[in-house]
């Protein structure tokens, strides 16, 4: 299956109150990829998402001990979000001419961005569970070849067939009923 590690809102927020240190590890792993795009896109460097998102981190972490934080949002969405404003703010800092924030507007259009985000995690989700309905030998052929990055050859020899070329027709028809599976929901 494809795991995905992104934490529970709740687990995150109740782990920052109970005072747990790997909480942030999963912050870190579930969030900064998101922001590092968002930064790198955005005329930054690696330095520059790992700041912004560093300062985010803060802010949740604060709001949260504060013990009155409300999220009105998903947990990745208020993350982003406070990225976004903290990158704006530095990117109207760094430009000598730039009086007014709004005037970076156009370069990060957020509302696009969540958007397409969770697009692609409704996207993954239901890839994941077509994937647990595909059955086998189909899904570990499709994971071993998708996934762990598996030949044709070794997929093969897994499985027994007499050649490479069954192997690949057998993966086709898997794709096929994947892709019946994935357009069904």
């Amino acid at each position: 299956m494809v795991k995905r590690s992104e934490p529970a809102d709740n687990e995150v927020i109740l782990g920052i109150l109970n005072g747990s240190k790997g909480i942030l590890e999963e912050i870190y792993r579930a969030y900064f990829p998101m922001i590092l795009q968002l930064v790198v896109m955005n005329n930054g460097n690696d330095d520059d998402a790992k700041d912004v998102f560093q300062e985010s981190v803060i802010v949740l972490y604060d709001k949260v001990k504060k013990g009155d934080f409300v999220l009105n949002s998903k947990l990745k969405t208020f993350i982003y979000s406070v990225c976004r404003r903290l990158w704006l703010k530095r990117l109207a800092q760094k430009s000598r001419n730039a009086g007014n924030i709004t005037e970076f507007e156009d370069v990060i259009a957020v509302d696009d961005d969540i958007e397409r985000h969770e697009e692609k995690d409704r996207q993954f989700s239901l890839m994941e569970a077509s994937l647990g309905r595909l059955g086998e030998p189909c899904r570990t052929i499709i994971e071993d070849y998708y996934i762990n990055n598996r030949s044709m050859q070794e997929i093969c020899e897994k499985f027994g067939y007499t050649n490479a070329d069954n192997a690949k027709n057998q993966k086709y028809k898997c794709l096929q009923r994947l892709k019946k599976l994935f357009f069904q929901v």
